[in-house]
């Protein structure tokens, strides 16, 4: 399975695969709002070579550390279960790990993430922007990242 980074050709069927995946959803928007975003890193919008899976980091901060925003991350309902969602984690992760990033802080099922060393953001004293997200709010850290509240690029604020 090839992952690799996203081009201008491929936007219309990440638009297709995410729809997909969220039940045409805010996420497609949303990734289209992110490409026009200051916080937009084109070297980690990682998708699988069919476009049956896409994943996107986006910058964001811990009061004023840059760290990054994981999400949102797609698969094909037809494809899903195949190891898709796992080969782009590791792949975004690693790519993260090599540009020195500090974290990656993310939303989603605990019992998934912890596999790729996500951990609930709480224990490192990282607060989500919505109290309520706490119990599926998490990070992985690439080295010494201080506590304090979390805010993802701009465009999650539109949701």
């Amino acid at each position: 399975m090839l992952i690799r980074r996203e081009t201008p050709a491929d936007i219309d069927a990440i638009r297709t695969v995410t729809n997909l995946a969220f039940n045409n959803g805010p996420e497609a928007p949303l990734i289209d709002w992110l490409r026009e975003d200051e916080g937009w890193i084109p070297a980690l919008s990682l998708m699988e070579d069919n476009v049956l899976g896409h994943v996107v980091c986006t910058r964001g901060y811990i009061g004023d550390l840059p760290v990054l925003g994981l999400g949102p991350i797609s698969v094909h309902p037809d494809h899903q279960r195949a190891g898709i969602g796992s080969a782009l984690m590791h792949a975004v992760l690693g790519a993260a790990e090599a540009r020195d990033e500090h974290a990656v802080i993310l939303l989603g099922d605990p019992g998934y993430y912890s596999r790729f060393g996500f951990r609930l953001a709480a224990e490192f004293g990282i607060t989500p922007p919505v109290d309520t997200w706490a119990p599926h709010f998490q990070a992985r850290l690439f080295g010494e990242v201080p506590g304090g509240a979390f805010r993802y690029a701009e465009p999650f604020n539109r949701l």
